[in-house]
Formats: structure tokens, sequence, C-alpha cells
């Protein structure tokens, strides 16, 4: 697999990253090791998880399979914290609490450094200065190599970064992480193009659109699937709309005038849209996986980028980067 660098950092990541929001709750040990090891088969090192995937377990998960199933060495481990159950206040980035945080990562991944740590979401009940500042601790205490922010829109993205770059002995920013598909395009309106210029890379979640632009719920709801858990329904229903249909079948079209998936067109055109280091693909199983992994020998002919550009364009109206109507 190709490796990109993360942002304008030295940091080279494989161009898919193996995401995990589902171990420890939907993905069992077993299933979660043979994913692990089919993606580090096909070159794949960038795996993603976060403090709260599964209360900890993803994590500690990730842990157990890096003590003697897989080298640490081989991957670039990722975390997040931030995110916390608290309905009154569901993200707290305060500095203490952070670093407490990583802290207690660091004990259920079984390492004393993660390659990349991620602020999870924008806090406003702290100051965005003490946030940065924790991000500065944990790279020079050695517990963090690279630092990045997710869920940060244009504005909140923009000032960190350039936080960041203006003072001596700050830790610029890596990588920021967001929702991007041929569904979700709406960080082409400020985000990317803060990150560009900034030198910060961009971590695509959720690039299949929360598995619509698989095809799968082209015709109902499969029982098998998202959409039909109770849990997760409310996840998937905001693309499941006229809209979103029309650029599902035009996907459809495109991987069959390929004579390949669905899966592997709406993938191939995330991860080589610019500023992209790396989709972050989640799967239940090794078989999923394996799917979303044979993209790495698809590259799309320009004319089908420019179709599904077409047909999936977001619209950019005043005050939007690059707005042309009011």
């Amino acid at each position: 697999m190709e490796t990109r660098h993360l942002g304008r950092t030295g940091l080279r990541v494989s161009r898919l990253g193996l995401g995990t929001l589902t171990w420890g709750r939907d993905t069992s040990e077993r299933d979660a090791a043979e994913q692990l090891k089919a993606f580090l088969d096909a070159g794949g090192d960038l795996v993603d998880t976060a403090d709260v995937y599964g209360d900890g377990r993803a994590e500690y998960l990730l842990g157990r399979l890096t003590d003697g199933f897989v080298p640490r060495g081989e991957l670039v481990v990722a975390t997040k914290a931030g995110s916390v159950a608290d309905p009154e206040r569901p993200h707290d980035t305060s500095r203490g609490h952070l670093l407490s945080a990583l802290d207690a990562s660091l004990a259920r991944l079984g390492t004393d450094h993660v390659d990349l740590w991620q602020v999870h979401a924008y806090d406003p009940g702290t100051p965005m200065e003490e946030t940065l500042h924790a991000l500065d601790i944990a790279v020079s205490s050695g517990r963090a190599r690279y630092v990045g922010v997710c869920g940060f829109c244009g504005w909140q993205l923009a000032k960190a970064a350039a936080w960041q770059l203006a003072g001596p002995g700050r830790t610029p920013l890596a990588g920021t992480q967001m929702e991007y598909s041929l569904l979700q395009r709406g960080v082409e309106r400020e985000v990317l193009p803060a990150a560009l210029d900034l030198g910060v890379g961009l971590l695509p979640s959720s690039p299949l659109g929360r598995g619509v632009l698989t095809g799968k719920y082209r015709r109902g709801t499969p029982a098998d699937s998202r959409g039909a858990s109770e849990r997760l329904a409310r996840f998937v229903e905001p693309y499941l709309g006229d809209a979103a249909a029309r650029v599902v079948d035009a996907v459809a079209t495109a991987a069959d005038g390929l004579a390949v998936t669905p899966l592997q067109v709406a993938l191939a055109w995330v991860r080589d849209r610019p500023g992209v280091t790396a989709p972050i693909v989640g799967a239940r199983t090794a078989e999923q996986l394996a799917e979303a992994l044979s993209v790495e020998d698809l590259t799309l002919p320009v004319e089908i980028c420019r179709a599904l550009d077409d047909v999936s364009a977001p619209e950019h109206r005043y005050p939007d980067h690059d707005w042309s109507t009011l």
C-alpha cells in the first residue's frame, strides 16, 4: 500500500486507515485480530481508535493484539480524547482531563506513546489555548509523537493550526479527522481550504457515507445492516433521501462500467481528493475489510471523477469559500 505524509510533517502513513469504532462492542477479539492481520498483510499501518470506543474496550483490545500478535513498531497508532459521558457537557478538552485521558489510553494500549493523539471535538467550555497546551505537553513528555484534532469547523481549525504555528515550542497540527464522502462534502466549504493552507492532513471518517455508498440500501434496508439497528438507524437515516439516492445510483453506474463494486468506487474517489491523507475504514469482519483493501489498485478515470463530482457537488453560497450565489 502506498504511503503519504500526514500534513506538512515527516510522519508517513498508509493511504487507508483501519478504524476500530466497533471493536470490543460489535467486533470480537478474534474478528479484530483477523482484520488487523489482513490490514498489515495489505501494507496498511495506520490504526485509528479513541478512548470512548466501546467505553475503552477498543483501545484495550488493540493493546492486547500488539502484545505478541503484531509488533507495535509496525503500527501507527492514533487515538483520541475529549469526549465524555456527560449529557450536559459532552466534550471536555481541559488540560487536566486530556492529560489524564491520555495516561489512561496508554495504559489500555499497553504502550508508552501513541503516534498520533487527537482532540476528539471542539469544546466551547475550554479556552483553545489550554487545549492546545495539553497537546504540546503530550509531545514534549514523549507520550505522543504527533497531534491533531477532530470535528473542528473551518474557523476552529484555522485558529488552532495558526496558534500552533505562531509560537516557538508549539507542536504543529499534523491532521484533522472529519466526515467526508460523496454524500458529505461539507468540509470542502471551509475546513479543507484551511487544512490545505495550513499544512494539516485530512483523515476522512465515514468515507462510505455511513455504509450507504456501498449500494446496500438501494432496494430497502437489509435486516443485518446498521440502518435496521435500533441503536444506529438514526446514524444512517440522513443519507437515505432522494438526493443521496441519485449519488448512489451514479456510483453504481460507474462501478458497473469499471467492473468493480460501488464500495471501491466511492472509496477511491475520496482517497484521491486533494488534501486527503488516508480515509479511515471500519468493518465488522475481515471479509468486509478485504473489499476496501482491494481498492489499492484502483484509480478512477478522470471522466468518472468529474461525473461523480458533478452529481454530488455541494452548494456554495455566501459567505462560503468560493461562493458564487447569494
